[in-house]
């Protein structure tokens, strides 16, 4: 394969990579906006509603986000008890 070819394919992929992570950090400050309990119980049936495989980014992002406020001493929906 020539260099060019192989240049260019590193290219679109690294453009690729930054694409992706842009649209995951999109999604991830969209679903941070699910915080008390009645908007968490919303979205977790909402996302009842579609096979494992097809929520699993968003899921893993809702526990991510669990676990940060967990640690920062915070429940869902910000309550320090």
């Amino acid at each position: 394969m020539p260099f060019t070819t192989q240049l260019r394919d590193v290219r679109v992929n690294l453009a690729n990579r930054r694409t992706e992570r842009i649209a995951r950090r999109r999604l991830s400050a969209e679903l941070a906006a699910f915080q008390t309990p009645a908007e968490r119980a919303e979205l977790d049936f909402i996302l009842g509603r579609h096979t494992q495989e097809e929520t699993r980014e968003i899921r893993e992002i809702l526990n991510q986000q669990d676990y940060e406020r967990q640690r920062a001493g915070s429940g869902i929906g910000g309550y320090r008890g």
